[in-house]
C-alpha cells in the first residue's frame, strides 16, 4: 500500500462525512454523499477489494446518488431556513 495516498483518500473521507452532516441544504448533502461514495470506492480499490469497489461505484455512488437527488426533488420544504 502507498501510505500517503491512504491517508489522503481517508481524509478525503472524513471531510466528506463531516460536511454531509453540517451542511443545511438537502441537494448539497446528496452531492457530497456521492463524493463520499466516490471515496470510498477509491479507498476499496486501495485495499485489494475490487469487488466491494465495483458494487460501491456503482449501486451508491451512482444509482443511489441519483435515487437521493431525484428524491430530493419531488419533496417541498415547510419550513423557510
Amino acid at each position: 500500500m502507498i501510505l500517503p495516498f491512504d491517508i489522503i483518500i481517508l481524509l478525503f473521507v472524513v471531510i466528506c462525512a463531516v460536511a454531509a452532516l453540517t451542511v443545511k441544504d438537502l441537494l448539497s448533502a446528496v452531492v457530497i454523499l456521492g463524493a463520499y461514495s466516490f471515496f470510498m470506492c477509491l479507498m476499496w480499490t486501495q485495499m485489494g477489494a475490487v469487488d466491494v469497489a465495483f458494487t460501491e461505484a456503482s449501486v451508491s455512488a451512482s444509482v443511489g446518488t441519483i435515487l437521493l437527488i431525484t428524491a430530493v426533488f419531488k419533496t417541498t420544504r415547510n419550513s423557510k431556513d
